[in-house]
């Protein structure tokens, strides 16, 4: 356990600027919530500004404006932090700005099966606070257990208040933070954030690893409003963008390309392999770092990166379809990169490109993502900083 500095802190020292689009009907009862998230938002995204500003940014009025920034003051989300030098004629602007290194959010990531992952982190990502739990492959009763055990670690060691906790889980995972089925963690039904909650006192969010990587990269990595992010650890999956939004699908599946079948009796020169889901053949028994790292131990460098490519052209011929039916500008692969950043990269940008219209493939980005590690714990950031303060 360490107090350390966040690699992100670096890329998020100016105003963060990514926001995604917001995909729900405000309803008129709704309103002053929704006013309230958009001043914030503005704050957060946009840095110190006058009510003024605000005001332009949102379209709200200025009296509005004046009301919410009031109430937000009263509660210490927002800080007073004095006058604007202004070259002009005519009083000087006060401005406003997020305390954000005033509140704390508790993070959490579980994808990998040997370590579990946590943070504290302020409202902007900086890490305050970081630590490691060895997994040792926990499943079912005993992984909910080590969770809510670093989770009071972590809440403990806040030194300001904690708004909420934000869970990145493996799995598929339903819009209230149930997991529905998370075979590597042996979960199925399990009512994580409502457990979680009971426990803690404090409002839990739990989403989908790969799909917390993608709020991540978008928010503070720079990833574009139309990207896929995969996630190569110890399963597969991925977090996919259309136009700045997050895509969940009807069954909250969306993403979830490890279980799509590339290995059958008909592939040359391999054999379906068995998987945590119970089928063969899946993607994720080639692709997830365990896998690789069987496929690669004792080879020669040049032999590596043969067998390497053979599983990226795999990935790429899986991703095609999705690519060109959402007509994507980039794809991200997370995860180790001595794996991933070489030749495997390379055969997905050609089979990719090699299986898509050329309006599609020719500027298609094929890169490894930019937060490394810490983008799940961002990602899971924005869990809380949406679902409590309406920031996205």
């Amino acid at each position: 356990m360490s107090r350390t500095s966040n690699p992100i802190a670096a890329r998020t020292a100016s105003p963060v600027q990514r926001q995604l689009r917001p995909t729900a009907k405000v309803l008129p009862e709704h309103a002053r919530a929704h006013n309230r998230s958009l001043v914030l938002g503005h704050l957060f995204h946009e840095g110190p500004s006058s009510r003024a500003d605000i005001a332009r940014s949102t379209g709200l009025t200025r009296v509005t404006v004046s009301d919410l920034v009031a109430a937000l003051l009263a509660e210490g989300l927002v800080a007073d932090l004095g006058v604007r030098a202004e070259s002009r004629v005519g009083k000087p602007a006060t401005l406003v700005g997020l305390r954000s290194s005033e509140h704390h959010v508790v993070v959490v990531d579980l994808a990998d099966d040997a370590t579990v992952h946590g943070a504290v982190m302020t409202l902007v990502g900086d890490v305050v606070v970081r630590e490691h739990v060895t997994g040792a492959g926990a499943t079912g009763t005993a992984a909910v257990t080590l969770v809510e055990d670093l989770c009071r670690r972590l809440v403990e060691r806040a030194s300001r208040p904690v708004i909420g906790v934000g869970i990145s889980s493996p799995g598929v995972i339903d819009a209230g933070g149930r997991v529905v089925e998370a075979p590597n963690r042996g979960w199925y039904g399990e009512p994580l954030a409502a457990r979680l909650t009971g426990v803690l006192g404090l409002p839990v969010h739990v989403a989908n690893d790969a799909n917390t990587r993608a709020l991540g990269e978008y928010t503070y990595g720079g990833a574009a409003a139309d990207a896929m992010i995969v996630t190569v650890g110890q399963g597969v999956g991925a977090g996919m963008l259309v136009d700045g939004a997050l895509v969940r699908g009807r069954g909250h599946a969306a993403g979830e390309i490890g279980h799509v079948t590339v290995v059958d009796e008909d592939t040359a020169g391999e054999t379906p392999e068995p998987c945590a889901c119970g089928r063969t053949g899946c993607l994720e028994t080639v692709l997830s770092a365990p896998a690789l790292r069987r496929r690669t131990a004792g080879l020669t460098p040049q032999d590596a990166d043969a067998t390497l490519a053979s599983v990226g052209r795999m990935l790429g011929r899986a991703l095609a379809p999705v690519v060109s039916a959402l007509n994507l500008a980039e794809v991200l692969l997370s995860g180790p990169p001595e794996l991933l950043d070489g030749s495997l990269r390379e055969a997905v940008a050609t089979t990719l490109r090699d299986r898509t219209m050329p309006v599609i493939g020719h500027d298609l980005r094929v890169r490894m993502a930019a937060l490394d590690e810490d983008a799940a714990l961002a990602g899971a950031a924005v869990l809380v900083l949406s679902g409590q303060l309406g920031i996205t």
